[in-house]
């Protein structure tokens, strides 16, 4: 199952790279394939050594959802309910990283393949990716898909997409809210470096925070989520980066972060 999806440390500044490798299945996320990406980010969460995390895929596909042909063998509704209860734990655990996750897209994100990018932090695409919510088209609405696709684009966008199936082009996908960048296959790489490049510039807890708090706050009414704010605001001042960031920028120099 390791094989499924391969973990490397780029270099010494705390980049991981998780790259889906079922490229003949068009990285579809079967069972194997979701307890793999599970298994992948457990191993890295408690590590302060990361700093950012790449999701990437081999292959013509970043990927096609969920593994239709799999499920289709196994017609008990208990399966079906843990496969999408794991399903769901897994696009979680990318939510509760505390560092942020960037989805390097290229070709078909379709179905749980679109939610996966929609759960992710951030997205560089490929100006000739495309994506869909399409499982309505064999009948089955992209239920799943649809929460942190909602929680990416308009409602109303996001609902046409869901009700129709249609795919949108990169291009779209950027507009919509979807993918922060999307650029030419050829710079992929680089577009996914000057995100990297930006966020290893800060330092770890003031974004682990951020982050935390970015995604707990969204859940909330305005009052609560601004006391919520407030608190961690507070509690980030206290920290190390947060005053000597604070003192460089009032001394007129540049900060000198640990971490």
């Amino acid at each position: 199952m390791e094989d499924q999806v391969l973990l490397e440390r780029r270099d010494a500044r705390g980049v991981v790279t998780l790259t889906l490798n079922r490229p003949a299945s068009f990285n579809a996320l079967s069972g194997e394939m979701i307890a793999a990406l599970q298994a992948a980010l457990d191993r890295i969460k408690d590590d302060e050594s990361v700093r950012v995390v790449v999701l990437a895929a081999e292959g013509k596909a970043f990927s096609a959802g969920h593994h239709l042909k799999e499920m289709i063998a196994r017609p008990a509704l208990d399966y079906y309910q843990q496969l999408f209860a794991r399903c769901s734990r897994m696009m979680l655990s990318i939510q509760k990283l505390p560092v942020p996750v960037i989805a390097r897209v290229q070709g078909l994100a379709t179905a749980a393949g679109c939610q996966l990018v929609a759960q992710c932090d951030l997205a560089v695409a490929s100006e000739d990716a495309s994506f869909a919510v399409s499982g309505v088209n064999f009948g089955l609405f992209c239920a799943t898909p649809s929460v942190p696709l909602l929680r990416n684009v308009g409602a109303k966008q996001a609902m046409e997409m869901l009700l129709t199936g249609e795919f949108i082009s990169a291009a779209e996908a950027q507009a919509r809210g979807l993918v922060n960048r999307a650029v030419a296959a050829a710079q992929l790489d680089a577009g996914v470096e000057q995100l990297v490049a930006s966020i290893l510039a800060k330092p770890r807890l003031a974004l682990a925070m951020g982050k935390e708090l970015f995604y707990r706050q969204r859940e909330m009414g305005a009052e609560a989520a601004y006391q919520l704010a407030s608190q961690t605001m507070a509690a980030n001042m206290m920290e190390d980066c947060a005053q000597e960031g604070v003192a460089a920028f009032t001394q007129k120099r540049k900060p000198n972060w640990t971490s």
